[in-house]
């Protein structure tokens, strides 16, 4: 497969020192392998890496004002960070922090230090393309040249079987058709050294949470995972889950568990900051096959990589449209704006323990389960009936491995106005408890008021009579909806919005 590089890099012999510095903005790619802007930069001469902190990507959310950036992403950005310099420094080079909006930050950096060329990696979503087309404008007056790369799916853009403009609606269409393909576009090698601009300048100071307003959480010893943010810490994790632990050969039977730190891969926060890159996961599961074995669970990997994938590209196609009330499909239904019902269900008190715990664990750590995620999402929006954005709000700002395209095309799918071919669908509570945590020990870990109620009862407190309930000393509240009656409203006024 030919890889799409916009703007190729320089060829001849090896970097031209006297050229002026090429600078790489670093964004949701803090990684050295499968680095485009990074290899096309450090063939050409010196090289200058900048990260901008930009307030809007920090500030509150469109719908509710919430925290954009809660304190578990926080921490895991500031972590991803300083590894990233670190790795630069080893290889000769430097990561300049610097604070401010991108469009104004990097011109201003180009005109003093005479840069040539910005390389960077194109990202999805409406207001991270707004930013781009700022960034491009401006650097334009100063006569720096900008070159965008594209490596975030498995297949390069050019080599789809299809136009961006043309990406099947339904995911089952999309990944037959790019099955269909001879292979996937390999990570690129890492850069072997980097030769930093002659001017050096001043690296600027790293993050804190302090200064997003935050103190260091306490560690919680219920977490899946000490997740660590940068490179360093996800590819330990990626040898370690395939290789060492070897998680990967019964993944498929596996991954719908919600305790534990090694029943799914765990890649996501470090593929949503692109301390991974899909490219290197995917390899990895290849050489796997190679080696040890071919089976329906390292399907299921490359199947999910491509679910993340096929999400990228409908924020592509679709943009603005992600963020409407009435999704993709235009569904116009009658959303709730029920604050004090959003509150209890934030904060894990809507009376339901699975969805509570699920919940609890995600406020506690940053991190829930894609089976909790699923549970928890209908819940808001089928059983609650609150507007699915304002979910999509809260896990950007909880949720360290948050991805604005996955986000996005997720909570559209799971309020029934996304890429869905099945019409109306929920996850009943019940059925979910009863299936993937039949004894309640998920529950009682999140739980603990309810850890001496039985396996019958503890995914339904309320049918424990008063006094029993006094007398084990379970104190949680009754739940704030019914849920069969509430998901037989939310089906009709589904019904009738799209006139059936």
């Amino acid at each position: 497969m030919r890889r799409l590089v916009h703007g190729a890099p320089h060829r001849g012999g090896g970097p031209n020192m006297t050229a002026r510095p090429v600078a790489v903005w670093f964004r949701r790619d803090l990684r050295l392998h499968d680095h485009g802007p990074l290899l096309a930069a450090a063939a050409e001469g010196s090289v200058v890496c900048v990260y901008c902190l930009d307030p809007r990507e920090f500030g509150a959310s469109r719908e509710l004002g919430l925290p954009r950036l809660g304190v578990h992403r926080a921490r895991f950005l500031i972590e991803s960070l300083a590894d990233l310099r670190e790795r630069l420094r080893r290889l000769g080079g430097e990561l300049l922090v610097r604070r401010g909006c991108p469009e104004d930050v990097l011109p201003a950096m180009a005109r003093e230090h005479g840069w040539s060329k910005l390389v960077h990696h194109r990202l999805v979503g409406t207001e991270e393309e707004e930013v781009e087309r700022a960034v491009s404008a401006a650097m334009t007056a100063v006569s720096c040249q900008v070159a965008t790369f594209w490596d975030r799916t498995l297949v390069t853009l050019e080599d789809l079987p299809f136009a961006v403009t043309d990406t099947p609606e339904v995911f089952t269409s999309f990944r037959k058709r790019i099955e269909e393909l001879s292979g996937f576009t390999p990570p690129l090698p890492g850069a072997a050294g980097l030769v930093a601009a002659p001017d050096a300048c001043d690296p600027g100071e790293l993050p804190t949470l302090a200064e997003f307003g935050y103190a260091e959480p306490a560690a919680d010893p219920r977490a899946v995972l000490p997740f660590r943010g940068g490179e360093s810490a996800g590819r330990a994790r990626l040898a370690a889950w395939i290789w060492d632990h070897d998680r990967l050969r019964h993944y498929k039977a596996t991954r719908n568990e919600m305790i534990g730190a090694d029943y799914s891969s765990k890649f996501a926060p470090w593929l949503a900051l692109g301390c991974l890159s899909t490219r290197r996961v995917q390899a990895e599961v290849e050489r796997y096959e190679a080696e040890r074995t071919r089976n329906d669970s390292t399907y299921w990997l490359t199947f999910e990589l491509l679910w993340r994938d096929y999400f990228q590209l409908i924020a592509l196609k679709h943009g603005a449209r992600l963020f409407a009330a009435s999704g993709l499909q235009g569904i116009d239904l009658p959303w709730r704006h029920d604050e004090a019902a959003f509150e209890l269900w934030c904060r894990g008190r809507t009376g339901i323990p699975l969805v509570d715990a699920n919940m609890r664990e995600l406020l506690a750590t940053g991190f829930m389960s894609n089976r909790g995620r699923q549970i928890v999402g209908s819940f808001l929006t089928k059983n609650l009936g609150l507007d699915w954005r304002w979910g999509a709000e809260w896990f950007e700002s909880q949720l360290i491995d948050y991805d604005v395209a996955s986000n996005q095309g997720n909570w559209c799918y799971v309020a029934g106005v996304g890429n869905d071919a099945r019409g109306f669908r929920y996850f009943d509570v019940a059925i979910q408890a009863a299936k993937y945590d039949r004894r309640g020990d998920y529950v009682k870990l999140w739980c603990p008021e309810l850890e001496l109620l039985g396996k019958d009862t503890v995914h339904v407190p309320w049918t424990v009579p008063p006094l029993a309930r006094k007398m084990l000393g379970v104190e949680y509240p009754d739940p704030i909806v019914d849920l069969a009656a509430s998901v037989s409203e939310t089906r009709r006024a589904w019904e009738a919005a799209v006139g059936r």
